[in-house]
């Protein structure tokens, strides 16, 4: 599994329902799409829940980097999102777990995702903990899906979760909160549940 997500930050009187009729009208695409465990289309708007700017940044779950690679560089679908607002930079991570919450048959309507450092020292007791932390996450009411990844270029973890209604309170305080317009998530159930290594 590899996470991958891309922010474009707009202005900060853009108005946000431009993306919202982009998602309703595109969206769809990739509903089928082979190699996609899931894209989340993601929205923060500045001034909601604690945003300091309005951006627009899918989060995906894939399978392998082969369909990855293909959606970004084979003409797989990126071109729409360069030919409207240029090329962003492309963040992903290595999965380390993803786990079904009890509310996976919902549409989820928001996420979280929280990025930490990962200190030199041990980076596998870092891990052990950020796994029960899962766990534990993927228990409570609302949660949809949650995944664990980590960049080894920055030596960053990255925690992702969709919530059925809203971010819950009593998540991390750090944690970015976003808003979902739509779910795409073709092969989402093929995504191995626990750790993936």
């Amino acid at each position: 599994m590899y996470a991958m997500q891309y922010e474009i930050t707009l202005p900060a009187d853009y108005d946000m329902t431009t993306i919202r009729e982009r998602v309703a009208a595109r969206a769809h695409v990739l509903d089928d799409r082979a190699g996609l465990g899931l894209k989340a289309y993601v929205i923060r708007e500045r001034g909601v829940d604690g945003s300091p700017v309005n951006q627009y940044a899918p989060f995906y779950l894939w399978d392998g980097v082969g369909a990855m690679g293909e959606f970004l560089v084979g003409g797989g679908g990126f071109q729409g999102i360069v030919a409207s607002f240029g090329r962003p930079a492309v963040h992903h991570w290595t999965g380390i777990a993803c786990q079904a919450g009890p509310a996976r048959s919902a549409a989820p309507r928001a996420a979280s995702r929280l990025l930490t450092p990962m200190p030199a020292a041990d980076p596998a007791t870092v891990v052990a903990d950020a796994l029960g932390e899962l766990d534990e996450l993927a228990g409570r009411a609302g949660a949809h899906t949650t995944a664990l990844a980590f960049d080894p270029r920055h030596w960053q973890l990255l925690r992702f979760t969709l919530w059925e209604h809203s971010v819950p309170p009593g998540e991390d305080e750090r944690a970015e909160r976003y808003e979902v317009l739509h779910l795409s998530h073709p092969h989402l159930t093929e995504l191995p549940e626990g750790r993936h290594w």
